[in-house]
């Protein structure tokens, strides 16, 4: 059986690891290369490095500060934010990344999945979905969260997942930043939607939501923030709680 990953998020803007609640209200947590060597040093899976002002801001992402967190980190790293075309995507794994996220991008133009998936491997092809709960459905936002789409999010990853798109990162924009749990009933309905790895974010704040949202989510791993940025709960506590749980985890250091 695969082993449930763990993976911390640095989103990035200015230079900087931020965090806020909802997609807003953003507060400063840090240097992203010390944290993110940190992260490695503590027993990470993986390492979320997400631009989060390149595709508002109309530019592409930082790969000076890919390139210094890569010869620093030495677990693998994705790497999203102002991927537009095949080109970027190349220029962030030649920086240094292992996968490259593409979230607003590949809703404008949902072919870019299908070209990097040819040119690079879907394995290295992250579609990244920031979702809402409108009505009875969730609906996909785009440009940082900050635009609605009519797009449905468990059809959007169906289709970006045959087009050509590795993994989900999938976002609950409600339960980002709050500490109340994952949001597993949208969670559950895109794993089960598609045959690749899920992984669940937005809302982490204890251990047991990282078991909940396997078990009951269905995600093959689990992503978090600032649960981590301030230590609120450590990477191998959360690994203890998985395995106690009886899932498959790589121990932490």
């Amino acid at each position: 059986m695969l082993r449930k990953r763990v993976i911390p998020c640095l989103d990035v803007a200015n230079g900087r690891v931020v965090k806020g609640v909802n997609f807003v209200d953003l507060v400063d947590e840090g240097d992203p290369v010390a944290l993110a060597a940190r992260y490695a040093a503590e027993g990470a899976d993986e390492i979320c490095y997400l631009d989060i002002t390149a595709a508002p801001e109309g530019r592409p992402t930082l790969l000076d500060l890919v390139r210094r967190t890569a010869s620093d980190v030495f677990v693998p790293l994705t790497v999203g934010g102002g991927i537009r075309q095949p080109e970027d995507m190349k220029a962030a794994l030649r920086a240094g990344a292992d996968k490259v996220s593409v979230n607003t991008a590949a809703v404008d133009n949902p072919q870019l999945l299908a070209d990097c998936a040819r040119r690079f491997g879907r394995q290295c092809v992250v579609v990244a979905i920031d979702a809402k709960r409108v009505g009875n459905s969730y609906r996909v936002f785009v440009n940082g969260g900050r635009t609605a789409t009519d797009l449905d999010a468990v059809e959007w990853a169906r289709t970006a997942t045959r087009l050509g798109a590795g993994e989900v990162l999938l976002t609950s924009i409600d339960r980002d930043g709050t500490s109340q749990g994952f949001e597993l009933e949208l969670t559950s309905q895109v794993a089960r939607a598609v045959e690749v790895p899920v992984i669940a974010s937005g809302g982490a704040g204890a251990e047991s939501h990282f078991v909940e949202a396997i078990i009951e989510g269905e995600a093959q791993a689990v992503l978090a923030a600032s649960l981590f940025h301030r230590r609120i709960v450590a990477i191998k506590s959360v690994k203890a709680a998985m395995k106690a749980a009886g899932l498959p985890v790589r121990e932490a250091a």
